[in-house]
């Protein structure tokens, strides 16, 4: 029996199930490991060379995913409501903290503008 080489946890079952915006993450987090591999790999400090192999095997495999869904030979999968909720409203609480931070800001500003006169 011959075994297909890449992660266990990004088989091709378990990024099935992932909708697009996770795939894009995976995606990114092994683009970044695959960088440093290659980095360990250029400096003399890499001691397991098959993980190369495997990173890019798994890069591909998220690519042919995504691809397979533009097609439409892939069921597109969406996002589970309670992720959408969480994404919603961690965006609205970091907007709520940028804001307080340019107000504060702001008021500092002043502050100064009248300490300074």
């Amino acid at each position: 029996m011959i075994m297909a080489t890449g992660s266990k946890e990004l088989n091709v079952e378990a990024l099935d199930g992932l909708d697009n915006a996770r795939l894009a993450e995976e995606l990114k987090r092994s683009k970044e490991e695959l960088f440093n591999l290659r980095f360990q790999s250029a400096t003399g400090q890499l001691d397991n060379h098959g993980r190369l192999k495997t990173v890019k095997r798994d890069i591909a495999r998220i690519y042919t995913i995504l691809r397979e869904r533009e097609l439409g030979i892939r069921e597109d999968v969406e996002a589970p409501a309670e992720d959408v909720a969480d994404a919603k409203a961690d965006k609205a609480s970091k907007k709520a903290v940028k804001k307080s931070t340019k107000a504060t800001a702001a008021e500092e500003t002043e502050k100064t503008e009248e300490e300074a006169k």
